[in-house]
């Protein structure tokens, strides 16, 4: 009897707790319903907002748009050596000081554009017991207007300018063993003033080559003591109508070091055998903000000057200011 009321009492409960879950789930519909929101206790106001317009004057900017770039690099160097009367380990005192300018400016507004450079290199050597001597000396100035005919292509009209500041020897000694210098060289024995007309490929802003195909170069020895250069004896000047190829190369090979390269070739029409080639190359490393180590070299080969292909090479730690920094 006790076993069958609480079977019953659980059957109840059951059926009692699925009649109110479903209870609880019936939706009921307040749309009818009148519901009102508690009135907020805090004061309110309303009111009309007025906007007032508010002049502003218009603010004038005074800004210039410069089309010129420029970059001018002041480089010196020097090295000094000497030793005691007793140095077992050999040597021989001695003293070299160098000195560098190139100055570069550039004009580039539309298709138009404008570019001048000067290279000045000049250096010496006292060794002791022996004559002074030349380590560099040049002076190089080259204009170019331009014309862009497309994206890589322009056209172009040059002018430059090559000599040296100083007489240049060569050496040699006498019986006695004496060093003895013959006058070779001279400021404008020799210079080259050469003039070019053509179209310049310019695919990136590390590389570019000047064909030119209307050129003429004038060379000068104003010195009767020098070698002649291509110059008849007895004349200053001679002229040549040549073909020219230029061609400049300059990038960031790895941090903080620049190579650059300048290649020149110029063919003569009168003489297509005879070709001249100039090749230069500098790479320059810089250690930090003043001091830098730069390696020169260049190789010529001019029948007017030597049958031979020339060449020289300069290693240098010095110190180089560039402006704008």
């Amino acid at each position: 009897m006790k076993r069958l009321l609480l079977t019953s009492l659980t059957v109840l409960a059951t059926f009692f707790s699925l009649s109110a879950q479903e209870i609880d789930t019936i939706p009921i519909s307040v749309k009818e319903m009148e519901i009102r929101l508690k009135r907020s206790p805090l004061p309110t106001r309303t009111g009309v907002i007025l906007f007032q317009p508010v002049e502003l004057k218009p603010a004038l900017v005074q800004a210039k748009i410069n089309y010129w770039k420029t970059k001018a690099t002041v480089g010196i160097n020097a090295n000094q050596a000497s030793f005691s009367e007793n140095w077992k380990g050999g040597g021989v005192n001695s003293i070299a000081i160098g000195a560098l300018l190139n100055y570069k400016a550039e004009y580039s507004k539309e298709s138009y554009s404008y570019t001048t450079e000067v290279i000045m290199q000049y250096g010496k050597v006292k060794n002791k017991d022996q004559l002074q001597k030349k380590t560099n000396d040049r002076i190089y100035w080259d204009n170019k207007a331009a014309f862009q005919l497309s994206k890589n292509w322009y056209f172009f009209a040059s002018v430059s300018f090559e000599s040296q500041f100083d007489k240049g020897f060569s050496y040699s000694k006498d019986a006695n063993g004496n060093e003895q210098a013959k006058l070779i060289s001279n400021f404008m024995a020799p210079g080259y003033l050469t003039e070019s007309l053509g179209f310049e490929y310019k695919p990136s802003k590390v590389f570019s080559t000047r064909i030119g195909t209307g050129t003429a170069r004038q060379t000068f020895v104003l010195s009767e003591n020098t070698n002649r250069f291509g110059v008849e004896v007895g004349k200053k000047l001679r002229n040549e109508l040549a073909f020219q190829v230029v061609s400049n190369f300059e990038k960031e090979i790895m941090k903080n070091t620049i190579l650059k390269a300048k290649y020149n070739m110029f063919i003569p029409y009168d003489d297509f055998g005879q070709i001249d080639h100039r090749l230069d190359m500098t790479a320059t490393a810089k250690l930090n903000r003043f001091l830098n180590v730069s390696l020169t070299g260049v190789v010529l080969y001019d029948k007017d000057m030597d049958l031979k292909v020339q060449r020289s090479q300069a290693l240098a730690l010095g110190a180089s200011f560039t402006f704008p920094r």
